[in-house]
């Protein structure tokens, strides 16, 4: 296999790289490439112009003000991509807001005399992309191999889910919420997670991104569960938010209220990523949504009732 130097600035693309086997080979990464642990070490290439202190409401209206003066929310440091000469960029081209996107990739490599990085970008809407993903990766890499183990492996857990969750009988309703001010329902692969995991999902379209939603439909749907995931948020910046959500007409009278099962997930380390550790998401589901059938030790770390 041919040693490569690789700069991942997308998350799920350095888990992949890792997953793989080619961790010994990434040589740059993103401000927000955190897993595995061990890549804290790796040269950081990017960060991000949004304030990190700001709330749910702040983050959106600077986001909004990025992109209406067509800029972008993240910044590539050219001279130490430069410097760092990779043979291949990962990148994606699925959110300008959730990661570094392709087009600043081409802008920071534009001036490079020489021979170019090859760009690799991924835009991923639902679970079976982000296999494809993997063994697309996998392929680049000359590991094919590795990753039809990887990718076989994180599928007989998909197919346990799925068997198990069929024996209930019953699929409580779930609402999932990526964004707390204003309220945005998540879609994309999180609308397939909930029904393999054995839930109906009641917002957001899967396959499409996610959309604004109002507080109305969270009432009148009065979900089983109601899943707090927002975009990049942890499970203690998620709760120190809770109040946007609790001092809303009829949030005590929710049904997911009155049961306590109001949950809160680590949607930055699991559910946001289109990686391998969306098969830990689904499970965190299974864990939520059919505690009877699953008990995979994900509670406390990936989610929390609240």
């Amino acid at each position: 296999m041919k040693r490569r130097r690789i700069v991942s600035l997308l998350p799920s693309a350095t888990e992949m790289v890792c997953a793989l086997g080619c961790r010994d080979q990434l040589v740059g990464r993103s401000h927000e490439c955190d897993f595995p642990t061990d890549v804290s070490g790796v040269p950081v290439c990017t960060e991000s112009k949004i304030l990190p202190d700001s709330n749910s409401r702040a983050i959106n209206e600077q986001v909004r003000n990025l992109t209406a003066a067509s800029l972008s929310i993240y910044r590539v440091n050219e001279k130490r991509l430069l410097e760092l000469k990779p043979d291949i960029i990962l990148t994606q081209t699925q959110c300008d807001v959730c990661a570094v996107s392709e087009k600043e990739v081409a802008r920071a490599v534009e001036k490079w005399l020489g021979a170019r990085p090859r760009v690799v970008s991924f835009s991923p809407v639902r679970l079976g992309d982000v296999w494809d993903d993997l063994q697309r990766l996998a392929a680049i890499l000359e590991c094919k191999q590795r990753g039809h183990e990887v990718l076989k492996a994180l599928k007989t857990r998909c197919v346990n889910v799925i068997e198990k969750s069929c024996l209930s009988g019953r699929k409580p309703t779930a609402a999932c919420i990526e964004w707390l001010d204003p309220l945005m329902a998540a879609g994309n692969w999180v609308p397939d997670l909930v029904e393999m995991a054995g839930g109906k999902n009641l917002f957001g379209e899967r396959g499409q991104h996610s959309d604004w939603m109002t507080w109305e439909q969270v009432r009148e749907a009065n979900p089983d569960f109601l899943i707090l995931m927002p975009c990049g948020f942890d499970i203690a910046r998620t709760v120190e938010e809770l109040g946007l959500l609790r001092q809303k007409s009829g949030w005590a009278k929710l049904k997911a209220v009155k049961n306590n099962q109001v949950v809160v997930v680590d949607a930055s380390a699991y559910f946001n990523r289109p990686g391998p550790r969306l098969v830990d998401s689904l499970e965190t589901l299974g864990e939520i949504i059919h505690p009877e059938f699953f008990q995979f030790g994900h509670k406390g770390k990936a989610w929390v009732r609240v």
